[in-house]
């Protein structure tokens, strides 16, 4: 018998949410992310809609308009709705807007909101007794105009309850590259950040970008960005804070409040992500057996990857690489039903 082909991926439906008053810059964003074919670069395929309450175009600052090509009701089947966030953060949408996001989210569909997008989610009362985070000059007036809203100061983006929220600007260019990775793997998030010229992830908190006093030049952010290099060169060996601290020529305490202050979060802990993130490309490239790409990452055991899997990513090693292997047949993503 003839081979059969494997059919291409469906693509993944992607809503972003339009009303006058939305940013520019969260439209640009999700259009770089989701609304560029990239599958050359073997990024799966995305169906971005524009959807809107009318066909009217909505204009956005600096003499620039949206056109939607979708009303509302698309929602319903989109596997991903995004809003963008506000540039007047109290403005209120449209109750057609809020209605359209109320029902999606019962229905179950992910719903990711950038930056003021939070006070969107939470005028549709969706945030209510939720987690959420929004741009660090923007949590007092979350938290006043919804109490109900459990406010998280200092993440770059938060997920409670199928609900996404992100803090200011290039946060939410991470939430976007995550919502990317967790649902077509690292590869993939990897080849649109190189496409964006950006990181394809960012480890630490909004805290290290909080307005304050500016500091003298930092004469250590060479060193650190060294110590940093010499660990990503290095991870099959099991670094301490301590041995890091003597690359650096700091002891133990001052390099790691120094390191704290510079990238937001601790060394051990960036350290980690950064092991997780070289395991899941080993995991799609290659068919190393799992002990071998602990060993190369870093983690020493299987057990102890597993472990690290689990807290950051909610997945087994194992089950990642059943769901993201390069040659396995699967997408990892349900299929959408047809007709885009």
């Amino acid at each position: 018998m003839p081979a059969t082909e494997t059919p291409p991926p469906a693509p993944t439906r992607i809503a972003l949410v339009s009303f006058p008053g939305v940013r520019a810059f969260d439209v640009s964003v999700i259009t770089e992310v989701w609304g560029v074919d990239r599958t050359d670069r073997g990024v799966p395929p995305f169906v971005l809609r524009r959807t809107a309450a009318t066909d009217a175009p909505i204009p956005l600052r600096g003499g620039l308009s949206l056109t939607p090509d979708r009303r509302l009701s698309w929602l319903a089947r989109a596997d991903l709705i995004v809003v963008p966030g506000l540039d007047d953060h109290v403005t209120p949408a449209p109750e057609a807007v809020l209605d359209a996001l109320r029902r999606a989210h019962a229905h179950g569909t992910p719903i990711a909101a950038l930056c003021g997008g939070a006070f969107t989610l939470a005028q549709a009362g969706l945030l209510d007794g939720r987690q959420a985070v929004t741009h660090w000059n923007l949590t007092d007036l979350l938290r006043t105009r919804h109490p109900a809203v459990t406010v998280v100061p200092d993440a770059l983006f938060v997920h409670d309850d199928n609900l996404w929220t992100s803090a200011g600007t290039a946060a939410g260019i991470d939430l976007c590259l995550h919502l990317v990775r967790t649902t077509h793997g690292a590869e993939a998030a990897a080849a649109i950040a190189r496409s964006m010229v950006t990181a394809p992830f960012r480890t630490g908190t909004q805290a290290q970008f909080i307005e304050h006093p500016t500091p003298h030049a930092d004469r250590d952010a060479d060193t650190l960005a060294a110590v940093r290099a010499f660990a990503l060169t290095r991870l099959a060996d099991p670094h301490t804070v301590a041995e890091l601290a003597a690359q650096a020529g700091m002891s133990p305490r001052s390099f790691a409040r120094h390191f704290q202050a510079s990238t937001g979060t601790t060394p051990l802990r960036w350290l980690i992500a950064q092991r997780i993130a070289a395991a899941q490309k080993l995991l799609e490239r290659t068919d190393l057996p799992l002990p071998e790409v602990a060993r190369r990452t870093g983690f020493g055991s299987e057990i102890t990857m597993r472990q690290h899997f689990a807290t950051h990513l909610g997945t087994s090693p194992r089950d990642y690489r059943r769901a993201f292997h390069r040659t396995s047949a699967g997408t990892g993503v349900d299929t959408p039903p047809a007709h885009p």
